[in-house]
């Protein structure tokens, strides 16, 4: 009797890097099959051979006891002729043929790597650079795929005997796990001064005096270099500000255990997941009074960014100094150094000293930015350890797509089949090296994933460099999408679902299909197309991009739009601005260098100004971060804005309708912040008001838009919803009146998110066969 048959099985997922398939073989021996497990392109294939009984348990397992970085999406069996095996091996991989495999993420030191850290019995006691299968670099050191050590940065090192007998053991915790070293084999810390030449002594001994001696060190990480500094010396804080040219933005800072970081920070038990996660991302957090942080590590902020060491080094430089400011290793606005000599040059004038090590790293990756909302994670900057892992789309797409997101905060997404792998944060496209780190995140990207895009999606904006790029691409079909519809669709792929919707997007400034500024939408969207139902009323914005560095100016036009040309008097901000109001009145008066908008983020600017928190920023939404961190979150009063009449809204049903978009008349609210200021009631309380107001806004024009197109779904998304107070007060608005409520959590949702819902909206026009053209 022979009641053995033999199934060929196919794992697609997250299944490389990961312990996949040592873990097959052990399941596969425990249960007596045959056969063997190997790698190739398109992920992991399985030939094992037993009683049917046990091979439907064999693939049971496959998913339900993956290993803990495993991913897996897709598990199918073709029954063919047994062959008799006798034993289970692993097989060497496959990199021929058309690759589809999937890439982990880097993730953290994992418990038992840990362990052996703080061993002295251990081989690797206190070894900066540890990890086993379940954990450290992935995505950083990978060169191509199939992910072999070959492939990767750790090519240099051979394995000593002791590794590679743990490499080989299939009982191990390092069987095949690529990075494997030790400190006789492995990489070596180094410490140097600008120039390259190595500081005598112990490396970490050495750097550990330095921060304690208030210097300023440049920390080779998992995707580049970091500046570090003591969290407490505010000296040390200070100069780091200075010589980074980082005026007020806020800096994150690593605490060594959750412990201390609850000394710094309140923390929930959903946050502290966030923290402890194998993504090892900043998660911002409402910080304690006292915390003993400097001043200058976050002026002025009731937040701090705050993540726990994630590498081996982290751990052994944190048990010996505390927290630490640790902020990416680069000037303003320049992409973070990565390269040995290019950190050296770029870092010389900022950095005392150089703790570095003899690993490559392959791909630049920033630090993830997440915050916790309702008990879900919300991305603030996708990164380091989530970054290649795919956001899966919930239809397959008809060809290969390459997005070439927006101009700030700017990702890319190559996708294929239903997989979209949405780029690490690659920056603001304003120089060339953040323009050559995006050509070559795309380079790749479409080589490891072996993508060769047919259909280009890109901003409509013609200025932006995003859109240059897609322009000069060969042989490919070119797809515009409007912004604000890209955001919209974002979040629909974002939760999977294809709409209609309607859709809030709020953000700073956004090309619209009628030449002008948009950024206060309402739109009835799906994948495919949008109509725009409403917007913020249109104001100017004086001086074009000048007005977003220094919002006093936005001020000034929304005060004009309220009241003409006789602003109440006693306003502050009008003072404060005397010398320049009559040129800035003229230039809105006149249209000249005075594009209207109806930006979301333009009011809110406005509205801080008004309340006398900042006449110009030096970074990009800081106004309107510090207005949230002003508002009274107690405060459940609202400023009310009078819709206009129902007559006046525009057929949104009809195709082609000619009726305009209703325009909603938001400069009420800024009448009513006006009037309390004026009364004398404070700040707190006005800019806790003025978010409900806009919230109740938002429900109330929804309610009006869902009798007029039978929609009850919403989704928000832009920038402006990074703002916690505002979402909070918007999403529990909508729910009230009935509403269910699509927000983000696999992408951000300011414009780090917008490569997303252009891949989702050029797959779906793709889908139906053309470029559907936009309707304003």
């Amino acid at each position: 009797m022979d009641d053995r048959v033999r199934e060929r099985i196919r794992v697609a997922g997250v299944v490389q890097g990961v312990g996949f398939r040592p873990f097959v073989y052990t399941l596969a021996r425990e249960l007596g099959l045959t056969g063997f497990v190997g790698n190739d392109v398109h992920g992991v294939f399985v030939f094992a051979e037993g009683p049917p009984s046990l091979l439907e348990r064999f693939r049971t397992a496959l998913s339900e006891q993956a290993p803990p970085l495993a991913v897996v999406d897709e598990i199918t069996a073709t029954a063919i002729e047994p062959r008799g095996d006798e034993t289970f091996e692993i097989a060497l991989s496959d990199s021929s043929g058309q690759r589809a495999t999937l890439v982990s993420a880097d993730s953290a030191t994992c418990v038992d790597c840990l362990a052996e850290l703080g061993d002295p019995g251990d081989r690797r006691y206190r070894y900066p650079f540890l990890n086993c299968t379940n954990c450290g670099p992935r995505f950083t050191i990978v060169t191509d795929v199939p992910y072999d050590r070959p492939l990767t940065t750790m090519a240099p090192f051979e394995m000593c005997a002791d590794c590679a007998a743990e490499y080989h053991d299939p009982t191990n915790r390092r069987f095949h796990a690529q990075p494997v070293c030790c400190p006789a084999c492995g990489p070596e810390l180094r410490l140097t001064d600008s120039t390259g030449a190595v500081l005598p002594g112990d490396p970490l001994d050495r750097t550990v005096a330095a921060l304690r001696d208030g210097e300023i060190v440049a920390l080779k990480g998992l995707g580049g270099y970091h500046l570090a500094v003591d969290a407490a010396n505010p000296d040390a804080a200070a100069t780091l500000r200075k010589r980074k040219h980082r005026e007020e933005k806020p800096f994150a800072v690593m605490a060594p255990d959750v412990a201390w970081a609850r000394t710094l920070c309140e923390i929930d038990e959903h946050e502290r997941e966030l923290l402890e996660s194998r993504r090892g991302a900043i998660v911002l957090l409402d910080r304690r009074p006292d915390a003993a942080v400097a001043e200058a590590v976050a002026p002025g902020n009731r937040q701090l960014g705050v993540m726990l060491p994630y590498t081996p080094l982290h751990h052994l430089l944190l048990a010996a100094t505390g927290p630490i400011v640790l902020t990416s290793a680069n000037l303003s606005d320049e992409p973070i150094a990565y390269r040995d000599a290019e950190a050296r040059e770029r870092l010389a004038e900022i950095a005392d000293v150089f703790l570095g090590h003899d690993r490559g790293i392959h791909m630049r990756t920033d630090d993830s930015v997440v915050r916790s909302f309702d008990g879900r994670e919300l991305p603030v900057r996708r990164s380091r350890g989530l970054v290649p892992e795919p956001v899966r789309l919930r239809r397959e797409l008809p060809r290969p797509v390459l997005a070439c997101g927006a101009e700030l905060k700017n990702t890319f997404c190559v996708a294929k089949g239903s997989n979209a792998f949405v780029s690490h944060h690659i920056g603001d496209l304003e120089n060339y090296e953040t323009l050559r780190s995006f050509t070559e995140g795309i380079e790749h990207f479409e080589r490891l994933f072996d993508i060769a895009p047919e259909v280009v999606a890109h901003d409509l904006h013609p200025e932006y460099l995003s859109t240059k790029y897609a322009a000069e691409r060969e042989d490919v079909e070119l797809v515009g999408v409007q912004h604000h519809h890209a955001h919209i669709a974002s979040c629909l792929a974002d939760n999977g679902e294809s709409g209609p919707v309607l859709g809030v997007a709020f953000d700073g400034l956004g090309f619209g299909t009628d030449g002008t500024i948009w950024g206060g939408e309402f739109l009835l969207a799906d994948l495919a197309d949008f109509r725009r139902l409403a917007h913020l009323e249109r104001v100017p914005m004086p001086g074009g991009d000048r007005a977003v560095k220094q919002p006093w100016r936005m001020a000034v036009s929304q005060l004009l739009s309220c009241y003409g040309t006789e602003p109440p008097g006693g306003l502050e901000v009008l003072r404060r601005n005397e010398p320049q109001l009559s040129v800035i009145t003229r230039m809105c008066e006149g249209g000249v260098n005075a594009p209207r908008t109806s930006s979301a983020g333009r009011l809110f600017d406005a509205v801080a100004a008004i309340l006398g928190i900042r006449d110009a920023v030096s970074y990009e939404g800081q106004a309107a971060i510090e207005l949230e961190q002003l508002a009274d979150r107690e405060e459940r009063g609202h400023y009310p804005v009078a819709l206009p009449a129902s007559g006046t809204l525009p057929d949104p049903v009809a195709a082609g309708a000619a009726s305009p978009p209703l325009s909603v008349p938001a400069g009420q609210l800024v009448r009513a912040v006006v009037d309390e200021l004026r009364a004398g009631q404070r700040g707190e309380v006005i800019a806790g008001r003025f978010h409900n107001g806009v919230a109740e806004l938002i429900a109330r024009l929804c309610e009006r838009l869902r009798d007029a197109t039978g929609v009850g779904e919403v989704a928000l998304s832009g920038g402006v919803f990074q703002n916690t107070l505002l979402l909070r007060r918007a999403v529990d608005a909508l729910r009230r009146r009935g509403f269910r409520v699509l927000l983000h959590s696999n992408v951000p949702t300011n414009d780090g998110g917008i490569c997303l819902g252009q891949v989702a909206i050029a797959g779906e026009r793709d889908r139906r066969g053309g470029n559907s053209p936009e309707r304003g």
